[in-house]
């Protein structure tokens, strides 16, 4: 299965939570986007779900030497949270890290600055935390977000995916109420490989879906 683009994927996604969500299965929901792939695709869950659209910035944290291997990631001003598999597998350790967590966490407070605009992230509490990525590789920055919305009290988390890697969606089970992914492909490689079009989803891209424009 690929999917043609983040629009297509997340009509399709959307179709699936819609039917939980007729189900009852998720009750008052607000979907959080993570950015910036992750919107495109929310964009189409929260118009089928008529539900709040909100962003959940997170930061991955990568490898030195291979920057879009993630390591770890971050979300808000949360201790960095490392998969120390990959510490010992690559020969890492957190205080090496310091120079990248310190350049990711200045992008993020920018991104959560331009986003946001101002505004107070969504009250959750009672209510169900719809977390939506364009895909999960290792499943790093989907964890640390989740892990942040603990202290928000939602009701349910709901972690929604079009395509992910049988590993990610091991380790996010246990942190969330339910996992919802289309397509978990034994050989996964990279979220782009299921895509046919997988281009860069730019800052204005994200801020003419949250303006509803």
């Amino acid at each position: 299965m690929r999917f043609t683009d983040r629009r297509q994927a997340g009509a399709a996604l959307a179709e699936r939570l819609r039917t939980q969500y007729d189900e009852g299965a998720l009750p008052e929901p607000v979907v959080l986007a993570l950015p910036r792939g992750g919107v495109v695709v929310a964009d189409e869950i929260a118009r089928a779900l008529d539900a709040p659209l909100d962003v959940l910035v997170v930061r991955k944290i990568g490898a030195p030497f291979q920057p879009e291997f993630a390591v770890g990631a971050i979300a808000g001003d949360d201790k960095p949270l490392f998969a120390e598999q990959a510490f010992d597998r690559l020969g890492l350790s957190a205080a090496a890290l310091a120079p990248v967590v310190e350049r990711e966490r200045e992008e993020l407070h920018r991104r959560e600055r331009l986003y946001r605009e101002g505004k107070p992230p969504p009250e959750l509490t009672g209510r169900t935390a719809v977390v939506v990525d364009d895909g999960m590789a290792t499943g790093a920055t989907a964890f640390a977000a989740v892990r942040s919305l603990r202290h928000r009290d939602p009701a349910r988390i709901t972690l929604a995916v079009p395509v992910c890697s049988p590993e990610a969606a091991r380790l996010l089970r246990d942190e969330v109420d339910d996992v919802v992914c289309l397509h978990q492909p034994v050989s996964f490689t990279a979220v782009g490989v299921w895509y046919e079009d997988f281009d860069q989803v730019t800052d204005d891209e994200v801020l003419k879906i949250l303006h509803g424009s």
